[in-house]
């Protein structure tokens, strides 16, 4: 849609605002990047635009916000339906089953988080508790597919790539290897990878781990 004003608030490593970037990119959609600094305080601007959570990413579309990763997802699919193929399949039940592990992967950011906000001793249980749910969505939702939904990227694969960029810190943090825990999630990861519109769009996975790092430092983690 022509002379759209796109804006989008959000911060760098989020997973969340990884997924919006991405979409974004698939849809070709020309946008403005703010950048929040959640670790000081929420620009004037969140806090109108998103006054409910106050959390971004928020994405405002000539003016109106529209929040929540998942929404903004949807959203931008709807909007710019003539831009590119439909992220969301057409058929009924596939799309609620998209929507369905969709829901699911947002256990991996509280699972993820048991691992870098915690000590080093409590790292085994956090560790399980980030494999489990990566081997279920290897198992019943990727199986021997390239993608999540079958030969084309779609809505799950833009659900759960913003965590691969965290894979990397995970494994730096907690000694281990997710690929060889999970390998097709693995080589899914490496697939998305090639995609333009992932690699142009994630956060760097050494930058995230070096914030992290530092993050255990300040507070006495380590």
């Amino acid at each position: 849609m022509e002379n759209d004003e796109v804006i989008l608030l959000d911060f760098w490593p989020s997973m969340f605002g990884m997924r919006v970037r991405v979409t974004l990119a698939e849809k070709g959609i020309e946008y403005e990047y703010k950048e929040e600094d959640l670790f000081s305080s929420k620009s004037p601007l969140l806090l109108k635009m998103n006054p409910v959570h106050k959390k971004i990413p928020v994405l405002i579309h000539n003016g109106k916000p529209v929040c929540e990763s998942f929404v903004v997802v949807e959203y931008i699919d709807e909007v710019w339906k003539d831009n590119e193929a439909p992220l969301l399949p057409s058929d009924p039940y596939e799309r609620a089953q998209a929507r369905f592990w969709a829901n699911y992967t947002d256990k991996l950011y509280d699972f993820g988080r048991r691992i870098w906000t915690v000590k080093t001793e409590e790292f085994a249980a956090g560790k399980k508790d980030l494999i489990d749910p990566l081997k279920l969505l290897e198992e019943a939702a990727l199986g021997d597919k390239p993608y999540f939904g079958g030969e084309s990227f779609g809505f799950l694969d833009i659900a759960l790539i913003g965590f691969y960029s965290w894979f990397y810190t995970y494994e730096t943090i907690c000694n281990f290897s997710i690929e060889a825990e999970c390998p097709k999630i693995a080589a899914w990861g490496k697939r998305c990878m090639q995609r333009e519109s992932v690699s142009k769009s994630l956060a760097d996975a050494h930058k995230i781990c070096e914030a992290v790092v530092e993050f255990r430092k300040k507070y006495g983690l380590e």
